[in-house]
């Protein structure tokens, strides 16, 4: 994958709960691989369909660690 940048933000706490429900009960994610496929998704339905977005969420979908 890309080189990657750090980002700190704060969520809502219903989301934080909701995330943490969801990586427990799939192992195989991670905060970041659930961020970055969130991100892109978004920036794939609502921005220019930079094709280099669409090859994030697919490697981040479909590549696991």
């Amino acid at each position: 994958m890309n080189a990657t940048i750090n980002i700190f933000t704060e969520i809502p706490s219903p989301l934080h709960d909701c995330l943490k429900d969801y990586l427990e009960q799939h192992p195989d994610w991670d905060e970041k691989r659930v961020l970055t496929a969130a991100v892109s998704l978004f920036l794939l339905q609502n921005a220019d369909g930079d094709r280099r977005v669409a090859q994030v969420y697919l490697e981040t979908l479909f590549h696991h660690n």
